[in-house]
Formats: structure tokens, C-alpha cells, sequence
């Protein structure tokens, strides 16, 4: 099934088609992971899984909660003191927890979306004028690429962490019996032999 069908000619439909997108594959990357693995930093900055997935509950309960004033009683408070507290969770935060905050604040922001029409205005708080007038068309396309892009960092780490690999769950968009041995070797090689180049010619 090409679920890019649904909503061909509802431009909403198919907007909200790529945001559930992105939410289902980031939500199947901390499966079968313990504790440990979904929360631990795999790059310098700190990217790890269950972090994402709170920051982009913060991301759509904003966008799509208060930037039409619409705000979500289930949004946690803001907190000044720490820039980067968002992206990642507490010893004290359960994966329950941040699942669950990240499954209301999409539930919050269908309901926006289900509510408004795409020409429906707001004003986001964090963006300085006169840019921070928006319309939900513009959200949803923001908030798509926002989580796609996230998408990608989870599809990244989860290889990272244990091997898996895929884009969605049911559909690895990857060729079948395929030596990546083979193909990480080659990549390699080439990338040797394309630096080679590069130092020849500036000789």
C-alpha cells in the first residue's frame, strides 16, 4: 500500500499523511530498545532517541496548540534555567512518560488541525515579527520537515545502538539480500580514491 495516495487531491490530507509519517517512524525506533539505549547520546551533542522524541512534543504542542491559541493543559512548563533540558529525558521520566506527553501533543495538534481550515492565521511566540504571522499551511509543512529531519537523527542512532535499520515499520526501503559489508567497503574505497584525486590535482 503507497500511503502517499491517501488525501491526493485534500492538500490537508495529505499534509497530515506525512506528519503521521514521521511520528510512527520515530515511535517504532525506541521499540525492542531497553532503558539504557533509548536515552543514551550517541554524537557529541547529545542526539539520543527518547530525547527526540520529547523535544517534537514540545515542538507540536507550540506550533500547533499555541501559536493558534489553542494551548494544551498537558504541556509541560518551559524551563529557562536549562536550553537543551527538551532533548533528552530525566532519570525520573519514564519512557511511559515521554511517549505518552508525545502521543497528546500529536492528539492536541490533529484536533487543530482537524478544527482550522490551512489558511487559518497565527502568531508564533518564539519567532520575531513580522514572520512570526503564520497560517497552518505553513505550520504543517514546518512541523513535517522539523520531524522528518528528526526522523532521519533516530533512523542514524537506532543503526548506531544495535544495526536496525529501516524507514518506516513494514517498509525498510531497503534492497533485500545485500551484503552492506560489501557496500560500506566500497564506499570507503572510493572515498580513498576520490581524496587521491583531489590531493593530485592540487599538487
Amino acid at each position: 500500500m503507497d500511503g502517499h495516495d491517501t488525501g491526493r487531491n485534500d492538500p490537508k490530507a495529505t499534509l497530515r499523511q506525512y506528519l503521521q509519517e514521521a511520528r510512527d517512524a520515530l515511535l517504532w525506533k525506541l521499540e525492542g530498545l531497553p532503558e539504557y539505549d533509548i536515552r543514551r547520546p550517541l554524537v557529541p551533542t547529545g542526539t539520543n532517541l527518547l530525547g527526540l522524541l520529547k523535544h517534537l512534543a514540545f515542538v507540536e504542542f507550540v506550533y500547533f496548540g499555541t501559536t493558534f491559541g489553542r494551548p494544551s493543559p498537558d504541556e509541560p512548563p518551559w524551563s529557562d534555567d536549562d536550553p537543551m533540558f527538551d532533548m533528552f529525558a530525566a532519570s525520573d521520566e519514564s519512557r511511559e512518560d515521554i511517549v505518552g506527553l508525545y502521543r497528546k501533543a500529536c492528539a492536541h495538534s490533529d484536533a487543530t488541525i482537524e478544527a482550522l481550515p490551512l489558511d487559518a492565521t497565527g502568531v508564533v511566540p518564539h519567532w520575531s515579527a513580522p514572520g512570526n504571522e503564520v497560517t497552518l499551511h505553513r505550520i504543517m509543512v514546518h512541523v513535517i520537515s522539523d520531524s522528518q529531519r528528526h526522523a532521519g537523527h533516530a533512523d542514524i542512532v537506532r543503526e548506531l545502538i544495535d544495526g536496525a535499520v529501516g524507514m518506516i515499520k513494514g517498509n525498510t526501503n531497503l534492497p533485500d539480500e545485500f551484503s552492506w559489508k560489501d557496500h560500506f567497503d566500497r564506499v570507503e574505497q572510493t572515498a580513498r580514491q576520490a581524496q587521491e584525486r583531489a590531493a593530485g590535482t592540487q599538487r
